[in-house]
């Protein structure tokens, strides 16, 4: 059953529910007063919505696909929220999948488009009588801090708008009248530009840290402002961002570093004291040097990846991460030699103690931490180019990520990395006997320069 309100004639709610923040009346804006159409809505999303309605249910658009379209911006996915539960939402659909702990969700698969259905969700008394409220599936479960483990408590349509993180966020669409439903102010909060949190701002982050990232996020993407009362908590709250499980800190950084607005993200997220607790060792550096070689990587490799995000081109956390990360590994190198390691040796466990380190606050996956490796030990062997070498680096699958960061190098350190890189350059390009004429003119310049171990003769004992 739909929100009873009319339009720009809400109704009032008297009776506040313990531990929710009171919301202002919704308003029903109706066809004729928003540009949202079906034909920019997926068709497999209105499927969903059709079919949950056809069932007996109550089904909506929620979240940040209206706002989008209210923006006009096209939405990447659609979110589908309902009174339906999860159980009843796969009886309804076949090719429908549940998951989650924290929160079941329904899955709804049409080919390569996922379409996310959520249950209504409620309030949770964190009290010990909770199984009175919430039996069984109904459960919910905070830590000390306050974080939100398991929010399996549902509800209705006004205790789901409650439970949404942004104003913005607290739009639904339904297809029984083709209206949507503002239920915090998020048409105001579009117009005003201004990211603001439902309830306390305090408490909400408590409940969940991932929305101090998504807070910046949303800023930067939809070029809006973060409002001062959302802003203040973020630099002395972020450090909760540490009991937040590592592979979703992941996910959710990729997010902010290869979506197009990596740059902005990041020095946003510099400014707020975020970047401390998600890269503590970048941070160290940038606190020592704040326009040093180490932000230049940093700012120069992000700046690229927006360019080829917006260019449609292929982009790789390994790439970003190895960037961001380099110069905490060439430290801890340094430090090792001079304890009296091969460079080889130093910059192989310098290079595995980072990764451990960071591997602690964000989970990236093998496959990318891999990648990273090669990058960052072909840097030394771009420096050796004599005879057969320089071909052979050609041969090398990372080679041209390699080579690409080498380029962002020197643009961050200038001297003889400028030579090194331009040479690079000239040699991938040219033909044989141009290839075999660079190395020529090198002389002794492509030569492994590191000091050679001499090696120990045992004197023969003379025969007397």
């Amino acid at each position: 059953m739909k929100p009873q309100q009319q339009d720009a004639a809400p109704d009032k709610r008297n009776q506040p529910v313990p531990g929710a923040s009171q919301l202002p009346d919704v308003v029903r804006i109706g066809r004729d007063k928003h540009g949202i159409s079906r034909k920019d809505i997926s068709p497999n999303a209105l499927k969903v919505l059709y079919r949950l309605k056809d069932a007996g249910f109550d089904a909506y658009l929620v979240g940040g696909c209206i706002r989008d379209l209210l923006m006009g911006i096209q939405p990447k996915d659609f979110d589908v929220v309902t009174n339906a539960k999860p159980e009843q939402v796969k009886q309804v659909f076949r090719n429908c999948r549940l998951i989650g702990r924290r929160f079941r969700l329904a899955h709804v698969v049409f080919g390569r488009e996922v379409i996310e259905v959520a249950t209504f969700r409620g309030h949770h008394s964190g009290s010990e009588d909770e199984d009175d409220t919430a039996p069984k599936l109904k459960t919910a479960s905070l830590s000390d801090h306050g974080q939100i483990l398991r929010d399996n408590v549902y509800g209705t349509i006004d205790e789901d708008a409650e439970r949404r993180d942004f104003t913005l966020n607290a739009l639904y669409y339904s297809v029984s009248d083709f209206a949507v439903y503002d239920f915090a102010n998020g048409m105001q909060a579009i117009s005003e530009r201004k990211i603001e949190l439902i309830g306390d701002p305090e408490t909400r982050y408590r409940e969940d840290p991932v929305r101090i990232l998504r807070a910046i996020r949303f800023a930067t993407k939809l070029n809006m402002q973060i409002a001062p009362a959302a802003a203040e908590p973020i630099p002395q709250l972020a450090v909760l961002l540490k009991n937040v499980p590592a592979p979703r800190l992941f996910d959710e950084l990729v997010k902010m570093l290869l979506a197009g607005k990596g740059f902005d993200n990041f020095m946003l997220m510099r400014d707020t004291k975020v970047l401390k607790q998600l890269l503590p060792q970048l941070d160290k550096l940038l606190k020592q040097e704040p326009e040093g070689k180490a932000f230049t990587l940093a700012t120069q490799a992000l700046q690229n990846t927006d360019e080829r995000v917006a260019a449609d081109k292929p982009v790789t956390p390994a790439f970003i991460f190895a960037a961001l990360l380099w110069y905490p590994v060439e430290v801890r190198a340094q430090a090792l030699m001079t304890d009296g390691l091969s460079d080889i040796d130093a910059m192989n466990i310098a290079m595995t103690e980072v990764l451990d380190d960071i591997q602690r606050t964000i989970a990236i996956p093998k496959r990318f931490t891999l990648a990273m490796r090669d990058i960052w030990a072909l840097q030394s062997r771009l420096n050796k180019r004599a005879g057969r070498r320089a071909f052979k680096l050609l041969e090398q699958p990372k080679f041209r990520g390699a080579f690409d960061f080498l380029q962002l190098r020197a643009r961050a350190e200038g001297g003889s990395l400028i030579e090194l890189a331009q040479w690079w350059e000239r040699f991938q390009f040219a033909d044989e006997p141009s290839r075999l004429q660079l190395i020529n003119q090198l002389g002794k310049d492509g030569i492994d320069k590191g000091p050679r171990r001499r090696r120990s003769y045992k004197r023969k004992p003379t025969a007397e």
